[in-house]
């Protein structure tokens, strides 16, 4: 993602859509802390995101289309990224220099991070002094300048941070130390959600040992941003066993398209309503490996692992005209803690998913009407 994916031209969404959005965000946040929407889905659960760190995670992204029946639900991110961007399409005279976003913007976003330390501490009002951001080969990733101004923030806010590809950490059940120093918040950006890798096996062993803050962790991949929990939510069935008034349940069913693992579907009647599918791994992230159903080839679509494929009703984009790069499609991120939203941006692209690589296009600021 090039640090020039975005636009200053505004998306207008309605308050009504928004509200919708919200609302959802909410309903989400409180089905995270249900212990039935827990027994419903922890034998699905991998050991480490059964385990309760005690707190949630920062920066999550749900990110939506805005259909004429209203905004859908595509997916749930538990590390989103792009907000260093969001916030360059937002604030013209904001470029690297974290002390020009608004002073309001920079405090909430800190109080997360103090919120998720002060909850794995099991005290009120406690902030980490030294935070460690990670990410496989972190300079390598085209969301490494984004990392560099969390950085810029927390320094800011008076904790001491740094980035680290997790081989520079000396992690254990003792904890994780970076330099010889103890590290008290790591602030997760690496894409191996359920910590599987050898690699982060040291990491694993401090965050189960409740020895480092952990966020985004495990447990709110699984709980929420897994894609396989998509097909849960767009069933009427399963919505009626949570705890859930009739229109909390009206709201999933028509914000959130139908969704199933390919395995529970018969593969030759998929294949004939391709056209109405969308296909998404559920071992990739972002917009890695998502397959349109009407661009699939029959060879593509046999080599669908069918259990980690998950089968989702296309819910289609809105349309934008963009002067001097034409028309666009668009989506919307919501970057969440818990069940606030810190803030509201739209995603400008052209061709089959969100590719920030279209002229013109990227991270845009939105416009509430």
């Amino acid at each position: 993602m090039p640090e020039t994916a975005f636009t200053h031209t505004q998306v207008c969404l309605s308050v009504s859509a928004l509200g919708q959005m919200i609302r959802l965000v909410r309903i989400m946040d409180r089905l995270s802390q249900s212990s039935s929407y827990l027994k419903l889905i922890n034998q699905e659960l991998p050991v480490s995101a059964q385990f309760d760190p005690r707190h949630a995670s920062v920066m999550m992204g749900y990110d939506f289309h805005v259909t004429e029946e209203g905004p859908k639900l595509i997916e749930i991110n538990t590390n989103a990224g792009g907000s260093h961007l969001a916030c360059r399409a937002a604030f013209p005279d904001y470029v690297d220099n974290i002390r020009a976003l608004p002073v309001k913007l920079i405090s909430k976003v800190w109080k997360t991070f103090c919120l998720e330390y002060s909850a794995y501490r099991g005290r009120l009002h406690e902030s980490p002094k030294r935070v460690v951001i990670i990410d496989e080969d972190p300079q390598g990733q085209a969301l490494y300048g984004e990392m560099c101004r969390f950085v810029d923030l927390f320094n800011l806010m008076g904790a001491e941070a740094s980035i680290a590809d997790p081989s520079q950490l000396t992690a254990n059940s003792d904890g994780v130390f970076l330099a010889g120093q103890r590290v008290d918040l790591i602030y997760n950006r690496h894409c191996d959600f359920y910590l599987n890798r050898e690699a982060l096996s040291g990491l694993r062993s401090a965050y189960l040992s409740r020895q480092v803050c952990l966020t985004p962790n495990p447990r709110m991949y699984g709980l929420l941003a897994d894609k396989k929990r998509l097909g849960l939510w767009s069933d009427r069935k399963s919505l009626d066993v949570l705890p859930l008034n009739k229109s909390e349940v009206k709201l999933l069913f028509d914000t959130i398209p139908e969704t199933h693992l390919l395995a529970d579907l018969d593969k030759e009647t998929v294949w004939g309503e391709r056209k109405h599918w969308v296909f998404k791994p559920t071992t990739k992230y972002g917009s890695k490996g998502v397959l349109l159903g009407e661009k699939i080839t029959h060879k593509r679509f046999d080599q669908l692992d069918p259990a980690t494929t998950v089968v989702q009703r296309r819910a289609l984009p809105a349309k934008v005209e963009i002067p001097g790069f034409g028309t666009m499609k668009s989506d919307f991120r919501l970057f969440c803690y818990r069940n606030q939203v810190l803030g509201v941006t739209a995603r400008l692209y052209q061709g089959q998913v969100t590719n920030m690589q279209t002229p013109g296009g990227g991270f845009a600021p939105v416009k509430i009407i």
